[in-house]
């Protein structure tokens, strides 16, 4: 009798701490994204001043062999991921966008981050995604079905692993 009740008292321990890891990263999380808000390890305010335009990062990867670490970028955000605020998308000097997540997904933002001007610090590399994960990203951005069925190639697009993220307007 002791076993069932003991049993029965860890399947209830067990299901507790699962319902609350699954409600806890339900959606991004609250904020208003104000000049100033960090996510992630943050930025040094003379790692700011160093930071350097998209187009200026575009050129370093190319010249650099498609890679750059421990590059600070600014740009706008024009994205934020709606499910969990795990990735985001700046926009370039020609209205390009590029794709930045989350290093180790050890952080969130809200998607108030969107159209606010950002310092992001981390790395960058050129690097070629497939179909499947072009769609992935475009369902959780809830992009329509149409433009979903649209993506049928492979395209090669800047990528940055951000450390930390600082909004700067």
């Amino acid at each position: 009798m002791k076993f069932k009740a003991l049993l029965f008292a860890a399947a209830v321990s067990i299901s507790t701490v699962a319902f609350a890891q699954e409600t806890s990263t339900v959606g991004p999380p609250e904020g208003k994204a104000l000049a100033g808000d960090t996510y992630g390890g943050g930025i040094a305010s003379s790692a700011e001043s160093k930071a350097i335009t998209v187009n200026q990062l575009s050129k370093k990867l190319k010249a650099d062999n498609k890679k750059a670490e421990n590059i600070v970028v600014k740009g706008k955000v024009t994205d934020v991921c709606e499910k969990k605020g795990c990735w985001l998308t700046i926009q370039t000097e020609d209205n390009s966008r590029f794709f930045v997540k989350m290093k180790d997904y050890a952080f969130f933002v809200p998607t108030a981050l969107k159209g606010k001007n950002v310092v992001l610090e981390g790395n960058a590399e050129r690097k070629v995604i497939s179909v499947n994960e072009q769609k992935h990203y475009a369902e959780d951005a809830k992009k329509p079905q149409s433009e979903i069925d649209a993506i049928t190639q492979p395209k090669e697009e800047v990528r940055f692993v951000a450390n930390g993220i600082k909004v700067v307007q």
